[in-house]
């Protein structure tokens, strides 16, 4: 058998009545105006959550009023073509959240009738959805007394209760959860968790604490200690890896050549340039001018460099070297790739990274 999950438990001195009244009285008078909360539909709340992931408040409000238009229920997105779905999620990056999400949507009108699901156990079946995304649907839409633990909980939490885990390791978020669950107001489990979610955004920062305004100063144990710009404790990831890459994008008359991604993988089903990692053992317009060849089937000649790119992903950091190539002969010897004309472009969905090169082709002197 394996190992039981340890019981965490409050501090008996901390006042849980007290701490729900003072924070939610807060909440009520201090929460933002935010797009997601003009109601308690499930789907909202669902989309709101995972393009919140890893991606700031005030990015996400143009991205989800456009793709709440665009695709306004769990059918709408179900049924759109991922394309489409990509290209709205176009420059808020992550995509495989919204190649998830669609999956989900569709999970959701095939076996649940468009309903989404309201217990614990049937929503986490659900593609991409964790368990912080589940505590906030079904804390939020449906008022369930479930803990809902992002980065914004932990850090409260940390200084709330004096915590010295380091919450950069999955074994800390259970232990939150633990300790979460057992101050959730039954009858408010939605606002609390929004919450304790607002006060680390607005109040309990992460560098700078502001501990004055702060609602809940008074059950603060690492305040009290004086120690709360000191917590939380997290351990630093690693850097992200440098990839060199050479970019080669072709031209033929007006049009230029794009490629779509695997639909595995990162950045999977965006279009892009075709992109190839550098050997050292030719120069960059050698080697363009042959790998096209050979992958696509295009004679081709290097005839330009465009300013450098450069792109951080949380695990890799791209330095794309551009270069512009002219088509000799040739026709394209692969489904995924087509000539477009630069009118065309908005309708693919391209990374941030292949969308600064467009804005690089678009200054370039005729």
């Amino acid at each position: 058998m394996g190992k039981a999950n340890p019981c965490y438990r409050l501090p008996d001195e901390f006042e849980v009545f007290g701490f729900h009244r003072d924070l939610l009285a807060w909440y009520d008078q201090q929460k933002r105006d935010l797009p997601w909360r003009i109601n308690r539909d499930p789907y909202r709340i669902w989309v709101s959550e995972v393009m919140l992931q890893q991606t700031r408040v005030e990015t996400v409000k143009p991205y989800y009023e456009n793709f709440m238009a665009r695709f306004p229920t769990v059918e709408a997105l179900a049924e759109a073509p991922e394309e489409e779905v990509l290209k709205a999620w176009e420059g808020l990056g992550y995509y495989s959240r919204a190649r998830n999400l669609q999956a989900a949507a569709r999970e959701v009108k095939e076996t649940y009738g468009g309903r989404i699901p309201d217990t614990p156990e049937q929503i986490a079946k659900l593609k991409g959805i964790g368990p912080y995304t589940a505590g906030a649907i079904l804390s939020i839409a449906y008022d369930k007394p479930v803990p809902a633990v992002d980065g914004n909980v932990m850090r409260v939490f940390s200084r709330l209760l004096l915590m010295d885990d380091d919450i950069a390791k999955p074994a800390t978020r259970k232990k939150f959860e633990q300790l979460v669950r057992q101050t959730i107001p039954p009858e408010r489990a939605g606002d609390f968790n929004q919450a304790l979610m607002e006060l680390g955004a607005l109040v309990c920062l992460p560098r700078t604490p502001q501990c004055l305004t702060c609602p809940v100063f008074d059950y603060c144990l690492a305040r009290k200690e004086g120690v709360q710009e000191m917590l939380p404790v997290k351990g630093k990831a690693k850097p992200p890896r440098p990839v060199e890459l050479l970019v080669a994008v072709i031209r033929r008359g007006e049009q230029w050549m794009i490629n779509k991604r695997p639909e595995e993988g990162l950045l999977a089903g965006l279009w892009e340039f075709p992109m190839f990692e550098p050997d050292r053992r030719l120069t960059h317009a050698e080697q363009l001018e042959d790998e096209v060849e050979k992958r696509f089937g295009l004679s081709v000649s290097v005839v330009d460099q465009l300013p450098q790119v450069q792109h951080t992903f949380s695990h890799l950091q791209w330095n794309l070297h551009v270069f512009v190539c002219e088509w000799l002969e040739g026709e394209l010897t692969v489904e995924s790739a087509r000539f477009v004309l630069p009118e065309e472009w908005k309708e693919y969905a391209f990374s941030k990274a292949h969308n600064r090169i467009i804005q690089h082709l678009s200054e370039m002197k005729p």
